[in-house]
């Protein structure tokens, strides 16, 4: 049996070296995505490891099949930019890794909101000027607020209990409700009496065709005036310019933003220096004291990231050795 694994960076490596040890199973580690370019690198392997961020275009799979691969295991939870037609055409077999640490992105959204809330980013520009003066500065109190959870799977659900640590309320959507939620009376009946109760807005959805910029001008228009925004989960739930025209008329009150529906290309790169980077909407975010971005990094733990690659590297040795795996993915 042999894998090959794409996108391999130097912080991957000793979990899949580890796992190809214990194991007894080669491991081919490319550190280049797949794509056009690295496809036939795959040739006479069994199976191959990938990581999304990029499409996997027909083209690609397409390819990817003709060298004799059909078992794919993304090292991530969302499959929304796999093909789904070519999938099926070449009978793909698809995993993910639905949870390889949702306190890891549940904790980094919370720390975020708690940035936000205490002006930590104002006070820190103004202390690197030697401004040492508290006002007009004042900040929030997160016990105070109702916290509104889009979507409660594990990532949601995790959320929720630090958000209740802190003495919040919490309300939730979701298309799928959880039992014990449901028995416990969170769940509201619609994203629109969510929008009009909610201090804070806490995004856990996966991108679909449904949710493609949920959060756009009407939205925010049903929203209570001075909301918080927080999205750790899919730049394209939020439509960027009617987040911007919001933020600007004060409707919401800042936002921590660790995705971007433009990120592919700009996030995990080094521009060297700001005015380089470019995207004029993300700078125009970047600038602002009540807006934090981050380049998709809540997931960026060690925990995660061996969790990320060694269940990758399981459900692919299952795929080989039985044409099943546990988190199979159905197209």
């Amino acid at each position: 049996m042999k894998i090959i694994a794409y996108g391999i960076r130097d912080d991957e490596r000793p979990y899949l070296d580890q796992w190809s040890k214990d194991q007894g199973i080669e491991v081919k580690a490319v550190g280049e995505l797949l794509d056009d370019s690295t496809v036939d690198l795959a040739k006479g392997y069994d199976g191959a490891v990938v990581y999304q961020q990029k499409p996997y275009t027909a083209d690609v799979l397409d390819k990817l099949a003709a060298n004799g691969i059909t078992n794919l295991s993304l090292r991530n939870v969302g499959v929304d930019n796999v093909d789904a037609d070519a999938v099926k055409r070449n009978g793909f077999k698809v995993t993910n890794v639905p949870a390889y640490s949702p306190a890891a992105i549940a904790e980094f959204t919370v720390t975020e909101l708690m940035r936000l809330l205490r002006r930590t980013p104002t006070f820190d520009r103004k202390q690197a000027a030697g401004d040492l003066t508290w006002a007009p500065d004042i900040a929030d109190e997160l016990n105070s607020m109702t916290v509104g959870i889009v979507a409660t799977g594990r990532i949601g659900r995790a959320a929720m209990k630090i958000y209740q640590g802190f003495g919040a309320k919490v309300i939730a959507y979701d298309v799928y409700h959880n039992p014990e939620l449901e028995k416990a009376g969170i769940y509201v009946d619609s994203l629109d009496d969510l929008y009009a109760q909610a201090d804070v807005i806490s995004l856990h959805a996966p991108a679909t065709k449904d949710n493609n910029k949920m959060l756009d001008d009407a939205a925010f228009a049903k929203m209570k005036d001075g909301v918080w925004i927080l999205n750790p989960a899919r730049g394209a739930l939020i439509d960027t310019d009617a987040l911007i025209r919001a933020l600007d008329s004060g409707k919401v009150a800042g936002a921590a933003l660790d995705v971007y529906e433009d990120e592919v290309g700009l996030f995990n790169a080094d521009f060297k220096s700001f005015e380089d980077i470019p995207d004029e909407r993300l700078k125009n975010l970047m600038r602002r004291d009540n807006v934090l971005v981050s380049p998709h990094i809540a997931f960026y733990t060690k925990t995660a990231v061996k969790n990320m690659v060694q269940f990758a590297l399981n459900n692919n040795k299952q795929l080989i050795e039985s044409g099943h795996a546990e988190n199979q993915v159905e197209f």
